[in-house]
């Protein structure tokens, strides 16, 4: 270990493997290493950077995705990791592309400041959120296409078949077509598409259990880790679930109120030039949170007796209803932040101390 040199590193991530490489205070490049991407292997890259000075920070790409593992190794050992976007066509235009320069680029995007956000915890009931999320997505999927393929099968079955099931909703049509009994062997086509509409309807109804099981599951997590957050008119726990995953489980990690609104596209966009002053809509952001605080306005201008009033005030001024939800959307946006900020705990490092490496 170097005294005095302050340690920068920029981490590409890649499913099998991470390139990192380091940079001083100076910009001088130190090294560069590659790793696994498992335990072992960060435990190697952050006893190489400990080696090479004082680690101030590491940049890494696709704490989300490929580099959520290293992240949250490197957080348990108190280091500071810092989200870095990926380079712009024009970066490798000018300087290629090949895995050491774009781990290079990401130090060099925190060393000058144009990389600050922080990443995503990714180790308490947030994440467990996220993945009880996406289970209920994809079966929610499968469920529609198996309804879908249902009342396909229905229209095309033999004529009296279909004239016994043809008109029955989706529910009916699942009850009657489970119980069909069929033999071992099929005759015609009656027997075959008989035995197709079991087959699809039983998934239909397994599917809907699986679909409410996870619902429970969120319903549950969601009040026991942001109360208040439920608490908010026109916001129910799928709603809750969406804002808390963009979150994340440090929503400290946004700096303010507007930062969370911008990440959930809620904030206008300065759109000015010479004398013309104005703003436009933003199309950036996540678009699910984007689509949760529209769903919310919509509850409320429902059925919220003080939204309501606002909406006939902004009216008479002259206001769109579309600019009406844009307002409520930014306000909503502001609630939910204070919601969720308010019982998070921070996140608690790990036992180990960093000083066991240097």
């Amino acid at each position: 270990m170097e005294l005095g040199v302050s340690v920068t590193v920029g981490v590409d991530t890649h499913a099998d493997a991470h390139v990192g490489v380091a940079l001083d205070h100076l910009g001088r490049r130190l090294g560069e290493v590659v790793v696994p991407n498992e335990v072992t292997g960060y435990r190697s890259m952050l006893e190489w950077a400990l080696n090479l000075g004082e680690l101030s920070c590491v940049g890494v790409e696709g704490t989300g995705s490929f580099g959520a593992g290293l992240s949250r190794f490197l957080r348990s050992w108190g280091v500071r990791v810092v989200e870095v976007n990926r380079t712009s066509r024009q970066h490798r235009r000018r300087h290629g592309k090949y895995d050491a320069a774009d781990a290079e680029a990401a130090a060099r995007a925190v060393l000058s400041g144009d990389a600050t956000g922080e990443p995503k915890a990714g180790d308490g009931q947030v994440e467990m959120l996220r993945a009880l999320k996406v289970a209920r997505r994809s079966a929610v999927k499968a469920r529609t296409q198996a309804a879908n393929q249902l009342h396909a099968l229905v229209m095309t079955a033999p004529e009296q078949l279909r004239a016994d099931l043809r008109g029955l909703p989706a529910k009916k049509l699942v009850q009657k077509a489970s119980r069909f009994r069929c033999g071992p062997e099929l005759a015609d086509p009656t027997a075959a598409t008989k035995f197709a509409l079991r087959s699809v309807a039983r998934r239909y109804r397994q599917l809907s259990e699986e679909v409410s099981g996870l619902e429970e599951q969120i319903e549950r997590l969601v009040k026991e880790a942001s109360p208040e957050l439920v608490a908010l008119e026109g916001v129910g726990p799928d709603t809750a679930a969406t804002l808390m995953i963009v979150a994340g489980d440090n929503p400290k990690r946004l700096r303010s109120e507007a930062a969370f609104a911008n990440l959930c596209g809620a904030a206008p966009i300065e759109a000015s030039s010479g004398k013309t002053v104005r703003h436009r809509l933003n199309p950036h952001g996540n678009r699910e949170a984007n689509r949760a605080l529209y769903m919310v306005a919509l509850n409320r201008m429902r059925r919220d007796l003080q939204t309501q009033t606002y909406v006939a005030r902004r009216t008479t001024e002259g206001k769109s209803k579309r600019e009406i939800i844009r307002c409520l959307k930014r306000y909503i946006a502001r609630e939910v932040y204070r919601a969720l900020i308010v019982t998070r705990p921070e996140i608690i490092p790990g036992e180990e101390d960093l000083a066991s490496y240097a």
